[in-house]
């Protein structure tokens, strides 16, 4: 399964035609796509009026995985392997990334912090198809 961050469900939205979108039906239709709480409270704090129902609709028929315990130790280790190699990630990001790895999920993400969490051994990325 693929846990899709924010900045490419904001990109898919934002262009129906874009490769973000395509990707994403993609996925959608093979069943997955996966959700975690801060990735969807990012989605749903940033829609409309007119979008929000439909969007929450939409996000609630996913999986989704919540942070356990073990998800914030694991954001602590990672942050002493990340200082110690120069790197600094942002709190939701590190979340984000923790659930993915906690339950074995793919991350699929437009943000050049991801990638370099995947360098670190943190979190496995996710390669889109090319069309």
């Amino acid at each position: 399964m693929i846990l899709v961050d924010t900045s490419v469900w904001i990109a898919a939205l934002r262009g129906a035609e874009s490769k973000e979108a395509t990707g994403l039906r993609q996925i959608l239709d093979d069943d997955e796509v996966a959700m975690t709480p801060p990735v969807r409270v990012e989605l749903l704090s940033g829609a409309g009026a007119a979008d929000y129902s439909r969007l929450r609709r939409v996000l609630s028929a996913l999986p989704s995985f919540a942070p356990s315990a073990q998800v914030w130790e694991r954001m602590e280790s990672w942050i002493e392997r990340a200082t110690g190699s120069g790197r600094r990630f942002g709190v939701a990001d590190l979340l984000i990334a923790a659930v993915a790895s906690e339950n074995e999920l793919k991350v699929w993400s437009l943000y050049r912090d991801f990638g370099e969490m995947a360098a670190l051994g943190f979190v496995r990325l996710h390669q889109p198809r090319r069309a």
